[in-house]
């Protein structure tokens, strides 16, 4: 009886830990309709600016693109909490290591740039 018992725990457990389980997620599209505009004046700076960027490791971790963004944040911060940086040019820096390379400093250059004069354009409905 108990070698019985046995074997079926066993073989109970073999089953039970064999099995794969699968996710999906569905998208739909979604209509929407814009119902309100804002523009607004970009004022660019004549002056170009350059800054250095030593990311973090945490920073690193999230890739390139991810510490791209850090340094025009980074540099945006310094000329004076600037929103935009216009025709931004990028120099990295790596340092190949046994696992892979590894950002070491990231060069931005480029023109900052403020919105001024935010305004509300009214919504054009068409008549059917």
């Amino acid at each position: 009886m108990k070698k019985l018992l046995l074997t079926m725990i066993v073989v109970a457990l073999a089953m039970s830990s064999c099995t794969t389980i699968r996710k999906t997620a569905t998208t739909f599209d979604v209509t929407n309709s814009l119902t309100a505009t804002t523009t607004a004046d970009l004022v660019v700076s004549e002056q170009r600016i350059s800054y250095n960027y030593y990311p973090r490791r945490a920073v690193r971790k999230g890739g390139l693109q991810n510490c791209k963004n850090a340094a025009v944040a980074e540099a945006l911060k310094r000329v004076g909490n600037a929103d935009v940086l216009v025709a931004p040019e990028y120099t990295v820096v790596t340092k190949s290591t046994f696992f892979g390379r590894k950002i070491k400093q990231i060069t931005v250059l480029g023109y900052p740039a403020t919105y001024r004069n935010f305004k509300s354009v009214p919504v054009q409905t068409s008549a059917q």
